[in-house]
């Protein structure tokens, strides 16, 4: 079973993550499909940049997200877009309207260690 999963990644106390397609069985940090988008939960807002066309292409193959991942989708509404796309919306109109409200959400570069 393929899953979208969270792939830790740097310093120590000062973790980011990859949100990847890996298989089941793989590690958390080993082999992986593909990196799907970015998540950095110490920036104030959380800075969250997802692939979406890759993400509905993995899902509509029957990948399904982790719990914590699922959150982030819910977060940046890309599980309420996967639903329309389920029900026959356009896969572009769907991508634009990601794209404008991630350059709407303008978050900042400041993370809480600062």
């Amino acid at each position: 079973m393929v899953r979208i999963r969270l792939r830790r990644i740097g310093l120590k106390a000062q973790p980011s993550y990859r949100i990847v397609v890996a298989d089941k069985e793989s590690p958390r940090d080993g082999r992986f499909i593909e990196i799907v988008g970015f998540y950095n939960p110490r920036t104030q807002p959380a800075t969250m940049d997802i692939d979406e066309s890759r993400v509905f292409e993995w899902m509509s193959k029957g990948a399904q997200p982790t719990e914590s991942v699922a959150q982030v989708f819910k977060t940046t509404g890309t599980l309420d877009r996967f639903a329309r796309f389920k029900k026959g919306e356009a896969l572009d109109v769907l991508v634009a309207e990601a794209s404008a409200a991630f350059a709407k959400r303008g978050a900042t570069i400041r993370t809480s260690g600062d």
